[in-house]
């Protein structure tokens, strides 16, 4: 058994798009039209027939105090594996990234926190 698919839930789905495909780096796997909303999931270009990541819609009434939820508390919607997260800090820094968290070592682990600019936050981590 393996992790096929899973997902984040975004305030706009072509914001997500731009977002994690212009400045995460990540590209589209699919991107198929479903009535006001779409199916639409990104890969790792590293890893693309790996896990897909859907960029769910926000529409389900329990989705925003969740997500509100979880920022307040700041806790990570998902975790994204980096090689190097201090580099991965500066470039995405240099390109307008909000992060909640700077880069912190925790014995083998680094981690940092973004915002992705739609209702979530996201840990970059590295495991050493």
């Amino acid at each position: 058994m393996k992790i096929h698919l899973t997902s984040v839930f975004v305030d706009d789905q072509e914001a997500a798009l731009r977002f994690y495909t212009d400045v995460l780096g990540f590209v589209t796997k699919h991107d198929v039209p479903m009535g006001a909303d779409r199916w639409l999931t990104v890969v790792s270009p590293e890893d693309p027939d790996g896990t897909e990541l859907l960029l769910e819609p926000s529409g389900h009434p329990a989705v925003a105090p969740y997500k509100e939820a979880l920022v307040r508390d700041g806790i990570p919607a998902a975790s994204f594996a980096v090689d190097d997260v201090p580099a991965e800090y500066r470039r995405l820094r240099g390109l307008g990234v909000r992060f909640t968290q700077e880069p912190l070592t925790a014995g083998p682990v680094t981690t940092a926190v973004l915002d992705d600019t739609c209702g979530n936050l996201i840990q970059l981590m590295h495991s050493a």
